[in-house]
C-alpha cells in the first residue's frame, strides 16, 4: 500500500470529530479572551457553573452531565479547588464524595457572568437568533448520534 499525503489529509477536511474539536477549541479561545478579566477560563467558568445548581454533585454526576471521563473532570477540578472556588462537601450517602461551590466560586461566576454575555451576544449576534437555536439544535442531534449503543459483539463458535 503506499502513502497517498493528499488523500490521508482530505480526512480531516471530512472528519467530524476533527472538525468540530477545531472549532471548540477555537470558541473556547474566544471566550477565554473574554473571561480574562475575571481571572478565570471559559472550561471553569462551565464548571463552575454546572456547580452551582446544587450543594454538591459526585464525581460521576459531574462527569456524565458534562460528557467528560473522571479522569478529565478530576484534572479539571483540581486547580479550582486549589484556587478556593470549590470544596468536597457531604453527601448523604458518605461513600461519595461531592463537590459544591464556595462563596468565592460563587463571586467567579458573578465576575464571569458580564464578560460571558458579551462573548456570549457576539456569537449568537453573528448568526442571529434563529440559526443559533437550530445550531444548538444541530449539536444537539450529533451528541445522540455519538451516544448511540455500541454494536455489540457476536462471538464466533469455534
Amino acid at each position: 500500500m503506499s502513502f497517498n499525503a493528499a488523500s490521508y489529509q482530505s480526512i480531516n477536511v471530512q472528519c467530524c470529530c476533527f472538525n468540530l474539536r477545531k472549532i471548540t477549541r477555537a470558541v473556547t479561545q474566544f471566550f477565554d479572551r473574554h473571561l480574562e478579566p475575571a481571572g478565570i477560563r471559559a472550561t471553569q467558568f462551565t464548571l463552575l457553573v454546572s456547580l452551582s445548581s446544587s450543594n454538591g454533585k459526585t464525581l460521576t454526576e459531574m462527569a456524565e452531565g458534562l460528557v467528560m471521563d473522571r479522569t478529565t473532570l478530576t484534572r479539571n477540578l483540581k486547580p479550582l479547588e486549589k484556587a478556593g472556588f470549590i470544596a468536597t462537601v457531604k453527601l448523604p450517602d458518605r461513600r461519595s464524595k461531592g463537590y459544591g461551590l464556595t462563596e468565592k466560586g460563587r463571586s467567579a461566576i458573578e465576575r464571569g457572568l458580564p464578560l460571558w454575555r458579551k462573548a456570549q451576544q457576539q456569537i449568537v449576534g453573528q448568526l442571529g437568533n434563529e440559526r443559533y437555536a437550530r445550531f444548538l439544535e444541530e449539536l444537539g442531534f450529533v451528541r445522540q448520534l455519538a451516544n448511540l449503543p455500541k454494536p455489540t459483539r457476536v462471538k464466533s463458535g469455534n
